[in-house]
């Protein structure tokens, strides 16, 4: 199977209208240009999802979260947590609000977006921080939101992905059985770039092997965390308790294939329950370009329904 001709026509549009920055670009050119692309082929709001805004106070700062929820929905329903990727360093909660509205849609879940701080300004640990306490400070405060308290997921993709792994185990370990599945798209685990799906996939479209060394830098900033620390690292060690529930989603043509598949086996050695939706036809990044795709619709559509039905979202 090849890739998606939609999604490939979608990158040539993007390249002829955004020409590459270059190598020296600095991480704030390259967080606008994702931005300025982003809001360039933003669909419309989706009608079906009610969506409000709050604040979520933690020491120190105050992280900006959305709040989705389907508003053909009825009682409290499960919340998923979301954090969205661009490498620790790019994204927002505006760059993935259709992502994240078409997730409620097809899950019939509330989700709640959180606006994590970036690297290279707030490098490692700080983004790891921001989503356990934000995971463990939206879980705490389910009733007053008005969602389900026993049913609780995390979720993320691509660096947001790492930080959902980082989160429900670092929750877990406060409280047992906190969180009730990982939702993981086309997840980023390892500082490595000579794997097999790194080298096959090396050159994109949707994220290039280079592209990946530049993120880590950035958010490492040349601090080198022990070899040991799962917040930088989430394979280096065993865990502790069994590991929540994980629906991880793997993109053929993307670098970070192979991370998935080891995250797969990783989990299922340490006793956690994994399915992996394998998408053929589909590169990083896949989700947010739904609106481009009809092949990466479909495909988003089946996370989000399958991600509701390990939560028993009514439906």
């Amino acid at each position: 199977m090849t890739i998606d001709a939609a999604l490939l026509r979608y990158y040539a549009t993007v390249a002829e209208a955004f020409p590459p920055l270059g190598p020296d670009a600095d991480a704030k050119a390259v967080r606008e240009r994702f931005s300025e692309v982003a809001k360039a082929y933003a669909p419309a709001p989706d009608e079906t999802i009610f969506v409000e805004d709050i604040e979520i106070p933690l020491a120190g700062r105050t992280l900006a979260t959305r709040i989705y929820k389907p508003k053909s929905a009825n009682g409290p329903l499960p919340l998923i947590v979301y954090f969205h990727g661009g490498g620790w360093v790019v994204g927002d909660i505006e760059t993935h609000d259709a992502l994240v509205a078409r997730l409620a849609r097809d899950s019939q879940c509330a989700v709640a977006s959180v606006d994590y701080r970036l690297a290279p300004e707030h490098p490692f640990p700080a983004p790891c921080d921001d989503a356990l306490d934000a995971l463990i400070w939206l879980a705490e405060h389910r009733s007053r939101l008005g969602f389900a308290t026993d049913r609780l997921a995390v979720g993320g993709d691509s660096a947001g992905a790492h930080l959902s792994v980082v989160a429900a185990r670092g929750a877990n370990e406060r409280v047992a059985g906190l969180v009730s599945l990982q939702l993981l798209l086309y997840p980023v685990m390892r500082r490595q770039f000579e794997s097999a799906s790194c080298l096959a996939n090396a050159n994109g479209p949707g994220l290039t092997n280079d592209e990946m060394k530049w993120y880590w830098t950035q958010f490492l900033s040349g601090v080198m965390p022990d070899a040991h620390d799962v917040r930088a690292f989430p394979l280096a060690e065993p865990f502790e308790r069994t590991p929540a529930p994980a629906l991880i989603v793997a993109a053929a043509y993307d670098p970070l294939y192979d991370d998935a598949h080891e995250l797969k086996r990783f989990l299922e050695t340490n006793g956690g329950r994994v399915e992996l939706i394998d998408a053929a036809d589909m590169t990083h990044g896949f989700a947010r370009m739904h609106p481009r795709s009809e092949a990466a619709l479909a495909w988003l559509r089946r996370i989000g329904e399958r991600a509701g039905e390990w939560l028993r979202a009514a439906r």
